[in-house]
């Protein structure tokens, strides 16, 4: 699958970020109903006068409807004659005609081989919860759950070391035809800050769709003591979807960054990650490595 920016065009990679309260999802969708790729596309032609041609949007991650992103990052393919012409000063226009629950942060010419979605490594998101009696800050009511039974922390973690390393995740997974549910969990893992939030990190090389709130829903079935802590690596064995495993609220989940290779790496990159994937002893299954 060639991935070259057609001649007369620079490929333009954003960083951003997003609260999605207001949004449904990042993927553009019909009906009219908002989004961030929407969003972003219709400012873009409207700041660049191209009335009418979209310039289509690349994502590392397509996020639901409800979740966040502080470190997202997009690529856009415009035409040479208008990166030339406005980006010097496309930010500013862009912050100008945005709605201030999205913000571009930068917007520079991509290195040979780049793709938003490709080329990343991993992919770091934040889940905050707090289980005070009182309930959550009404200041952060939009980004942290409330979780009404107390959680036992290291408990958590324990639970957790089951999931780490390549399994195929489809207990954890909403199945979407034809791509797999193999993934490698890097990271996760929990800590209680001193304002009493648990925040869970986890990084994988790519998710499927659901898996990062179905993490941590199992997570906290095994914090609040109404499972074990050998549950969560039993239901992974399993690889069937769990009915007992709930996929929390999409709020309390943030984007939080995006890795990527050195740039002599990219492209190389951007080529294996749409290959096939397999467990070892496994047929090969359909399907990109990133596929969301």
């Amino acid at each position: 699958m060639s991935d070259e920016v057609q001649p007369g065009f620079v490929r333009v990679r954003l960083d951003l970020s997003y609260d999605g309260t207001g949004f449904h999802g990042w993927a553009r969708q019909a009906g009219g109903k908002r989004t961030v790729q929407g969003e972003i596309e219709d400012a873009l032609r409207t700041v660049t006068r191209s009335r009418e041609t979209t310039y289509e949007l690349t994502v590392a991650g397509r996020t639901d409807a409800g979740v966040h992103a502080r470190g997202q990052v997009a690529h856009v393919d415009l035409p040479g004659e208008v990166w030339a012409e406005h980006r010097e000063k496309l930010l500013k226009r862009l912050a100008g005609r945005l709605s201030r629950d999205v913000r571009i942060w930068s917007a520079v010419e991509a290195p040979p081989g780049f793709n938003a979605r490709f080329s990343a490594v991993w992919r770091r998101y934040a889940y905050r919860v707090t289980d005070a009696p009182g309930g959550v800050d009404p200041l952060l009511r939009g980004h942290v759950l409330w979780h009404d039974w107390p959680l036992d922390v290291a408990a958590m973690n324990e639970a957790a070391k089951a999931l780490l390393g390549e399994h195929d995740f489809a207990a954890y997974c909403k199945k979407r035809e034809g791509a797999t549910t193999i993934r490698t969990l890097q990271e996760l893992s929990l800590v209680r800050g001193d304002d009493g939030i648990v925040t869970a990190t986890v990084r994988a090389d790519a998710f499927c769709h659901n898996m990062v709130r179905s993490l941590i829903g199992a997570l906290l079935f095994v914090g609040d003591g109404h499972r074990p802590v050998e549950w969560p690596g039993k239901v992974l064995a399993a690889g069937v979807r769990d009915s007992a495993v709930h996929v929390v609220r999409p709020h309390g989940l943030t984007l939080e960054e995006v890795g990527y290779p050195a740039d002599d790496q990219l492209a190389a990159r951007n080529l294996a990650a749409r290959n096939r994937r397999t467990l070892p002893g496994a047929a090969a299954v359909e399907g990109c490595v990133t596929c969301d």
